[in-house]
């Protein structure tokens, strides 16, 4: 269910803004998104498992302030993450 470090190095080497870049929102937003996929395919064979879907809710609520904050500073950069997560909206 949770990430594996070298997944969580290579999704902030692809989406960090500069070389020391860890935790801008963009790179945020990729960790919780790849934990969010992880958790949608636990919930397809575990339907019953309501305490980790309350924690999969706090993380969309969650990504959705990241994406909500991004969109108020700079537009461009909320679409570029939107198409390159490929997340609806």
């Amino acid at each position: 269910m949770s990430i594996t470090p070298e997944r969580k190095q290579e999704l902030v080497k692809l989406h960090a803004t500069s070389a020391s870049d860890t935790g801008s929102p963009e790179v945020q937003i990729a960790i919780l998104t790849e934990r969010i996929t992880n958790l949608t395919g636990h919930f397809k064979s575990h339907v019953k498992d309501n305490h980790s879907r309350r924690g999969l809710l706090k993380m969309v609520s969650q990504r959705r302030s990241l994406l909500d904050y991004v969109k108020s500073k700079d537009e461009a950069r909320y679409r570029s993450i939107i198409e390159k997560l490929n997340i609806r909206r």
